[in-house]
């Protein structure tokens, strides 16, 4: 519990951060190797998570923090995205957030979103459940695909990488930040969501583990647990969804294929 209240007090102070700037109307700036756009919001959320939640003897993966190696070393790492969906934050779409999960042995244990522009707080641990604003929430029971929705990548739309589902009995949303898709999906808000391009670790880490926090299911493209403090944290996309569901969603990704 001591955590998550960490996590929540993070949550807050990075969103107050984040406030001073207005959505929509920042200047940005782009990163190295194609990497996207950044922004002052984003540095200045980081170095307020850095400072509530590390502690003696935690590591560190931050999508906005040189990648210092000792990380590998550590039982508890706090992986964190302190401004996921930076395109649409720049864009004045409220569809962005702060995400800090945590990591103990490689697995997402702990984790918490705030999207300030929507008002919305999602806050989680394995021990303790999923809770939505503050009340208690769990991962979607529909066990039938059609009708169900589906929040897909903004820019995987663009793209035309979702065309092999235009025939599917689903309903696709297109939403921007991949952790606040995985913490909707975590709090029965859709049913499923699902990236076909490889993320980063501070992507999804807070998302994986409330989706997993509220009974849903989260797995790699090719199957496998993902798992986080790695010495490379890019792998492949990932699927996440209300347990129900899970062996049909499999069957339509890997028949569009």
């Amino acid at each position: 519990m001591e955590d998550l209240e960490r996590i929540g007090d993070a949550l807050q102070k990075a969103a107050s951060v984040i406030s001073s700037f207005v959505p929509g109307a920042v200047k940005a700036d782009q990163k190295p190797l194609g990497r996207g756009p950044v922004t002052e919001a984003d540095r200045a959320a980081d170095r307020v998570l850095r400072e509530v939640l590390l502690r003696e003897g935690d590591g560190w993966l931050s999508e906005e923090s040189p990648d210092d190696l000792a990380r590998l070393e550590k039982q508890r790492v706090w992986v964190v995205d302190p401004l996921d969906g930076t395109r649409e934050f720049i864009a004045g779409i409220p569809e962005w957030c702060v995400s800090i999960g945590l990591v103990e042995n490689g697995r997402a244990v702990a984790g918490g979103v705030a999207n300030p522009a929507t008002g919305e707080t999602f806050l989680g641990s394995l021990e303790n459940g999923l809770t939505y604003n503050g009340k208690p929430a769990r991962a979607s029971v529909k066990n039938m695909l059609e009708g169900a929705v589906v929040l897909a990548s903004r820019c995987e739309v663009e793209r035309g990488e979702w065309e092999a589902f235009r025939d599917a009995p689903i309903a696709v949303r297109p939403t921007g930040s991949v952790a606040y898709k995985l913490a909707l999906v975590g709090a029965g808000l859709a049913d499923a969501t699902w990236t076909l391009t490889p993320k980063h670790e501070w992507d999804v880490a807070a998302g994986v583990a409330l989706v997993q926090a509220a009974g849903g299911f989260v797995e790699c493209l090719d199957r496998s647990a993902p798992t986080f403090n790695n010495r490379s944290p890019l792998f492949s996309g990932l699927i996440a969804g209300g347990l129900p569901l899970r062996e049909t969603l499999r069957a339509l990704i890997e028949s569009s294929r």
